[in-house]
């Protein structure tokens, strides 16, 4: 495989078909979290129960070494440890927290964790990318964070103090993958990117299920299903579209994105599971769905001339 050591710094957004759309950016870059929504159906209803790091194993390293060996490109020099880094920040960390708060916070409470993102990212960025954070993507934030809650919470809900902390930091460590991912753009495509992540957090991940989960779990042709679908179109697919995503816009912005996930969430319980929404659980599924697309408007320009 070849190597390369090129980097773009990070002012520069790659382009690999001229010009970008500014609609078609946004647009191919919410595939990611759209496919992402559909893991929770996927994995309550086709694999087995009881596995989160297998099933974050299987999800990333698969789609991580069909990526390189399509790409054939592998990281040189620094890219290592900024690869290595990169895949334990967004899916080595990120995937366990993510399976360990589903199971301890009921009712898809998680989600309200990834909520969050926006406005840890708007921080991050801020200290990590120089992008100042616009107030109107602020105000769609919170208003964000308050429409997911508005979803998934209520009365009856307990908040486990583990599950809380595994949200915590699966939303800490996304918003840091975000923004480092942003801020190192290497002279390979997004697939290539995506590759290395995905490979470097699968692997990272592979001895702890071994040593905590034991040998992997017995599939059936469901199970077989379910993975295939996570792995290619939940992991390969999105990860891929994602990371060019990020290549093309600020962070801040690409941020809102991924709230569309608990959206989808709640459309397949409703369409797949036969759940019902209440009127409050409705607007905060229209407050949460208007913030995302407001938040793609343009602002005024930062970082030296960038859109915000």
């Amino acid at each position: 495989m070849k190597q390369l050591d090129i980097e773009v710094p990070p002012t520069v957004a790659p382009s690999v078909d001229g010009a970008p759309s500014p609609l078609l950016t946004p647009l191919l870059t919410a595939v990611a979290p759209l496919a992402w929504g559909t893991t929770y159906v996927v994995t309550t209803e086709l694999l087995p129960a009881g596995h989160p790091l297998w099933s974050a194993v299987l999800r990333a390293l698969p789609a991580g070494l069909i990526a390189l060996a399509l790409t054939r490109r592998l990281p040189c020099g620094h890219w290592w440890w900024r690869a290595l880094l990169l895949g334990v920040l967004n899916i080595g960390a990120f995937f366990p927290l993510l399976f360990l708060a589903a199971y301890l916070l009921p009712g898809g409470v998680a989600g309200i964790f990834g909520a969050a993102g926006p406005l840890l990212v708007a921080v991050l960025a801020a200290l990590f990318l120089g992008e100042r954070p616009a107030a109107h993507r602020i105000l769609w934030g919170i208003l964000a964070l308050l429409g997911v809650a508005g979803m998934i919470l209520g009365p009856e809900h307990s908040l486990a103090p583990l599950g809380v902390l595994a949200g915590l930091g699966g939303a800490t460590s996304m918003a840091l993958g975000t923004v480092f991912a942003k801020r190192w753009q290497p002279s390979v495509g997004p697939l290539a990117y995506a590759g290395w992540q995905l490979t470097a957090g699968g692997a990272a991940l592979l001895p702890l299920a071994l040593m905590v989960e034991g040998a992997p779990p017995a599939l059936d042709e469901r199970a077989v299903l379910g993975y295939l679908w996570l792995a290619l179109i939940g992991t390969l697919l999105a990860y891929t579209l994602w990371f060019r995503g990020l290549g093309r816009m600020p962070a801040g912005v690409a941020a809102f994105l991924p709230v569309l996930s608990p959206l989808v969430a709640v459309l397949l319980g409703l369409l797949v599971l036969g759940e019902t929404l209440t009127v409050v659980q409705a607007v905060g599924f229209a407050l949460a769905l208007t913030a995302v697309v407001a938040a793609q408007r343009p602002g005024r320009a930062v970082r030296g001339g960038g859109a915000a």
